[in-house]
């Protein structure tokens, strides 16, 4: 199973300006791809703080790092430059890159009736890419995104802008995690339990894991102790569907017995219902 991180990248999600639905999105993508996200982290638009993090994941040996945001033309872009340094490379323009920026502003000026769209240093910054960088193409937006590997870590960095990460994501990164995970499935499903406070629902949880060792369940309290209303999560990963199927239903059958013998209910957890 690949191990992966994600860093992302801003001071406007450090001071709650913006929520960072960048790292959810992905997260739940990678998942259902069968990939083990083991690490989210978030660092300021700061060379030192993203070049300490970047050498973090590489100490670990995570397959993947992927970061998300600063890769634009401003001033507080620095993510390249952190990954940059963080490899002990120099960055500079990549024929590849710089071939995608200069299509983007050429279809830019045509679009604003304009003969052309100077390349200036701020626009000729989404061309500079770590040495031995490969540029992934952005067909929403202008910067490119970016892969380099390391040892074992190939890190991929990706624009902030939810559509151009999602984009360059789907077209260059799923495809290559595809090829390294094989044919992995995630299978999920959620129970509503109710009439067992948590706290007396953890042996419980802790047996059927005993007892169904490739499925994790996690518990979400959506009442109070008192009035217990919790959501349990059941999920694992297998090579075949069916197989990943089998497993989570086989611990399903089993909580349910067991919650039902002490008096509780159980039920397909619905994320719109109401409780008190």
């Amino acid at each position: 199973m690949a191990n992966v991180e994600i860093l992302s990248v801003g001071n406007e999600l450090l001071i709650g300006k913006t929520l960072n639905t960048n790292a959810s999105w992905m997260a739940k993508r990678l998942t259902a791809l069968g990939v083990n996200v083991c690490r989210i982290t978030t660092v300021s638009d700061n060379v030192e703080e993203i070049a300490a993090a970047v050498n973090e994941v590489l100490e670990r040996n995570s397959d993947f790092l992927i970061t998300t945001g600063g890769l634009g033309p401003t001033f507080d872009d620095k993510t390249l430059e952190g990954v940059a340094r963080a490899l002990n490379v120099q960055v500079a323009v990549n024929e590849e890159a710089f071939k995608m920026v200069e299509k983007k502003y050429k279809t830019y000026a045509a679009e604003r009736g304009l003969k052309k769209l100077d390349l200036t240093e701020a626009r000729l910054k989404m061309a500079r890419l770590p040495n031995g960088a490969k540029a992934l193409p952005n067909s929403v937006g202008t910067a490119p995104g970016v892969l380099i590997k390391r040892g074992k870590t190939t890190i991929v960095s990706l624009p902030g802008v939810p559509s151009e990460m999602e984009s360059i994501f789907e077209i260059s990164l799923e495809p290559l995690l595809k090829k390294m995970i094989g044919k992995a499935t995630f299978f999920e499903t959620s129970l509503g339990v109710s009439g067992v406070m948590e706290s007396d629902l953890a042996p419980i949880i802790d047996k059927v894991m005993h007892d169904n060792p490739f499925v994790y369940i996690k518990s979400h309290p959506r009442g109070r102790e008192s009035i217990p209303q919790i959501e349990l999560h059941l999920s694992t990963t297998a090579e075949r569907a069916g197989t990943a199927k089998s497993l989570v239903s086989r611990s399903v059958v089993q909580i349910t017995k067991i919650v039902r013998a002490r008096g509780g209910k159980v039920s397909r957890f619905n994320a719109n219902q109401s409780l008190q």
